[in-house]
């Protein structure tokens, strides 16, 4: 019973920053899933993957899984890289690219 602690990256639908600052411990899955054959439904029988929690922070889901005597690996988040535009930029003298209509 593992389990991974990370901290989720914001969905393509979003386009704020709102349910990714909680850190998340999730159970790795022990048994691949099955589909059923008369329905095509996806079932598992393991109860362990239906577990999410949430933390306020990475030391706070860090200590839950020592506690609990949980294994588990850290996932670090990827910071991006945002980088300050203007639309003034777009008419610089000193563009690179030639701005044409």
């Amino acid at each position: 019973m593992t389990a991974k602690i990370y901290r989720p990256a914001k969905t393509a639908m979003q386009s704020g920053k709102a349910k990714t600052q909680d850190w998340v411990l999730e159970f790795e899955p022990e048994k691949p899933r099955s589909i059923d054959p008369m329905m095509g439904y996806t079932s598992s029988g393991d109860m362990n993957s239906q577990i999410h929690m949430s933390f306020d922070s990475r030391d706070a889901a860090v200590a839950y899984a020592m506690r609990n005597g949980i294994a588990f690996r850290v996932i670090e988040p990827k910071e991006s890289k945002r980088r300050r535009v203007a639309y003034a930029d777009n008419f610089r003298f000193d563009r690179r690219l030639p701005w044409t209509h």
